[in-house]
């Protein structure tokens, strides 16, 4: 999200947009390709957030916020 909003300056994502992120940025986990990717279906998460907005910690509302958050 943070590779997304330094690129674009917003946080107005697709919902289909698929973000690829270097795991240069110490990211690891099943969706790791054999190219050392990490592919995150960021357009499909800012929507789940965006609906479960009430159940998020008070920290995170912060900090998404911050980076200029579309509720």
């Amino acid at each position: 999200m943070r590779q997304f909003h330094a690129r674009a300056g917003h946080l107005r994502v697709p919902r289909k947009h698929i973000e690829q992120i270097g795991t240069e940025a110490g990211l690891v986990g099943r969706q790791n390709g054999t190219d050392g990717v990490v592919v995150a279906k960021l357009g499909t998460w800012l929507d789940n957030v965006r609906r479960r907005a009430a159940k998020l910690p008070e920290r995170r509302r912060v900090e998404l916020d911050q980076l200029g958050m579309r509720w």
